[in-house]
């Protein structure tokens, strides 16, 4: 089993790196989606762009979980729901989108891909070193939840491209599920996965993705939130950014 040390040390940096994008994010939205802008240097196919950064997180944590002495049991059922979400969001989501073929720079692919090692290896080391007791209730509510907000997710990109017909790049007020109630519906779904899994887990590792995921979602919510009310004059003065009732 590895050094458990260099696993809390890699939780940590983590957390710091979620405590340093969340402010940055508000100032400065990543430039991707209807946010790319020139200046950030070479651009690739976005689709492709998404699968290359994405693909780390598929493969590291079934590496680092074998080689880390994995075994059956509440940790590799953590991993099964790991890999369902990101198969999905690596694989599905990104070639069913609809619209123009958008680019996204290069340096955003290779932040992402350092953050996907970094993740995946501690999302697959913790499971692997310290997973949930089998026989306590709360892997089980965590799963409940992880799959809410799965299903949400999901519901929600299905309403985002019903909103294109095929070759159409504008953009439309997206209406049902979680759009009633937020703007960043598909990012409030996937907020509520990653809090479900940290619960199941019952680890810093699983927290610090938790953490790092609202850190990156709520400020890109926020801008799509003031982008809509800007673009929309009718847009709906009731609904939230990305948490229901709160901002």
């Amino acid at each position: 089993m590895p050094d458990p040390t260099i696993l809390s040390r890699l939780v940590t940096i983590e957390f710091i790196a979620a405590a340093v994008v969340f402010p940055l994010l508000f100032l400065i939205p990543a430039p991707y989606g209807r946010y790319r802008r020139p200046g950030w240097g070479p651009a690739i196919d976005a689709r492709i762009g998404w699968l290359i950064m994405e693909s780390p997180a598929v493969v590291v944590p079934l590496a680092v979980f074998a080689t880390a002495g994995g075994r059956t049991g509440p940790g590799a059922w953590l991993l099964i729901l790991w890999e369902v979400h990101y198969l999905n969001r690596t694989l599905v989501y990104p070639f069913r989108t609809r619209g123009d073929r958008p680019r996204t720079p290069v340096l955003t692919v290779l932040l992402a891909i350092v953050f996907n090692l970094l993740n995946g290896t501690i999302i697959g080391w913790s499971l692997a070193a310290d997973p949930p007791p089998a026989d306590s209730i709360q892997p089980w509510i965590g799963i409940a939840v992880f799959a809410a907000g799965f299903l949400i997710n999901l519901q929600a990109d299905a309403i985002l491209r019903s909103l294109r017909p095929p070759g159409d790049s504008g953009y439309q007020i997206p209406s049902g599920g979680a759009f009633r109630w937020v703007s960043a519906a598909n990012y409030l779904g996937e907020m509520v996965e990653w809090v479900g899994f940290a619960v199941a887990a019952m680890t810093p590792a699983a927290w610090a993705f938790a953490a790092f995921t609202a850190a990156n979602l709520v400020p890109r919510g926020w801008s799509h939130h003031r982008w809509y009310r800007a673009a929309f004059p009718d847009y709906p003065p009731g609904r939230r950014a990305v948490l229901p009732y709160l901002f």
